[in-house]
């Protein structure tokens, strides 16, 4: 069993950046054995992948709206995800979800099995 639980959400101007932080509680290095990842959803949208990383070799997908901004990485021994967001603009405000399973495709789907509940991004112009 995993729960996640998000921070580091807030308020910025364009072109600043925000550190979102997800820490797993779970037991037994279950948290090593996860696809860790970020979805949000904007107003009026429907939910979209921003990033995930896979828990062995710690490779990374993006979102093409975020390649080169943001940055995705873990640290399996504190159970924790970081995405390290860059440049924002106001098309990143959104409600930022950490997203945890086993299954990296079905997370890359958008149904993994464990979600936070949300941190808010705004991005002002």
């Amino acid at each position: 069993q995993v729960t996640l639980a998000e921070s580091g959400g807030g308020s910025v101007q364009a072109g600043g950046s925000l550190t979102l932080t997800c820490i797993a509680s779970a037991s037994g290095g279950i948290f090593t054995g996860y696809t860790m990842g970020w979805f949000r959803q904007m107003p009026g949208k429907e939910r979209e992948a921003v990033a995930y990383i896979t828990p062995a070799d710690y490779s990374t997908w993006y979102a093409d709206s975020v390649k080169g901004r943001f940055t995705i990485s873990r640290d399996n021994a504190k159970n924790t995800a970081v995405l390290q967001m860059n440049s924002l603009s106001p098309e990143d405000t959104g409600l930022y979800y950490c997203v945890a399973d086993r299954d990296r495709l079905r997370l890359s789907i958008g149904h993994a099995l464990r979600w936070g509940q949300g941190t808010q991004v705004t991005v002002s112009s």
